[in-house]
């Protein structure tokens, strides 16, 4: 079933076109996706899923099932930053650590979106609700980063407020067009909803392919900084997003059944963050240097994911 679903992964299109992307950097072709359309198709795929998933939370009933599921997505994102950055630690600064250990126990949108078109490849799908589970797992993993990196330092003159930084988590563009989609979704009436449908189900795998080319060239151009950074950081990037994913993706059978929601569950807690975490870094913790953790998260722990880490994530659900 793993192989099956391994080389079913491999040939997916959306796939492909990554793989594309990273091919036309090394062959120093001048294929770039202009910034705007790049931004444009970054602001569809969230409110696309955003505003599907409230329409199906909207036709969900608040049941015992979903809060064990949002508790546990929430302990997820609260536990791996503590000890990701105890293992970080013995290598790097203690900003560095922290930074890094937030990156990791936060999650990623746009690995959630692929996961989405993963399982519907599959014919499977996750649960509306598993868009505000997503939402809500953001914020955290930056609280407890910085925290952290506040108790290890040895300078106490920190200004910064974790009131200041849970609103800056949640008001992050994509956490905040995510959240507003899903709540638009679920407050408005299936008629008026069906006239949108075209715009936000059909078109929507033929523009996560083109986002997932602009991702690849984006990788490809951070890989050769990111290994100037030492065999540390490579090895973290794959094994912590594996280990946490197949710990989740397991232990998720004690909250939930459905195959879908565990293996969003999996693929969240295996994820990692490169727009919410840097955005927040740059202001909580200036020292953190983002050339270590962007391309950990960006150019190897999400092409490690969509190509290798779902295929293992379901085959251990499924």
């Amino acid at each position: 079933m793993s192989y099956k679903l391994l080389i079913d992964n491999l040939t997916n299109p959306a796939l492909l076109f990554f793989v594309l992307g990273i091919i036309a950097v090394k062959l120093k072709s001048d294929l770039e996706i202009p910034s705007s359309t790049s931004k444009f198709i970054s602001l569809y795929l969230l409110f696309s899923i955003g505003f599907k998933g409230g329409q199906e939370l909207a036709h969900s009933s608040l049941s015992t099932e979903i809060i064990w599921i949002v508790l546990f997505g929430v302990f997820s994102a609260l536990i791996i930053p503590i000890y990701t950055f105890f293992i970080l630690k013995k290598k790097l600064s203690n900003e560095n650590s922290g930074a890094i250990a937030a990156a990791y126990g936060s999650v990623s949108a746009v690995t959630f979106v692929t996961a989405i078109a993963f399982l519907e490849f599959h014919k499977l799908k996750a649960d509306g609700y598993m868009v505000a589970v997503m939402a809500l797992m953001e914020a955290p993993a930056i609280i407890i980063g910085v925290m952290l990196i506040r108790f290890f330092s040895s300078e106490k003159n920190h200004t910064t407020k974790i009131r200041s930084l849970i609103f800056h988590s949640f008001t992050n563009g994509s956490v905040l067009l995510i959240l507003g989609s899903l709540l638009i979704g679920f407050v408005a009436n299936d008629k008026a909803a069906e006239g949108i449908k075209p715009f936000t189900t059909d078109m929507f795998k033929g523009f996560l392919a083109i986002f997932l080319l602009d991702m690849g060239i984006t990788s490809g151009k951070k890989l050769d900084d990111f290994f100037k950074n030492g065999w540390f950081t490579a090895i973290f990037a794959i094994v912590i997003p594996l280990v946490n994913g197949s710990i989740v993706a397991y232990s998720s059978q004690f909250v939930t059944d459905e195959i879908g929601n565990r293996f969003v569950l999996a693929v969240l807690a295996a994820s990692a963050s490169y727009i919410a975490v840097p955005a927040a870094m740059k202001i909580a913790v200036p020292k953190s240097n983002p050339s270590i953790y962007l391309p950990m998260t960006l150019a190897i722990t999400f092409p490690f994911n969509i190509t290798i880490g779902m295929p293992i994530y379901l085959s251990i659900i499924w």
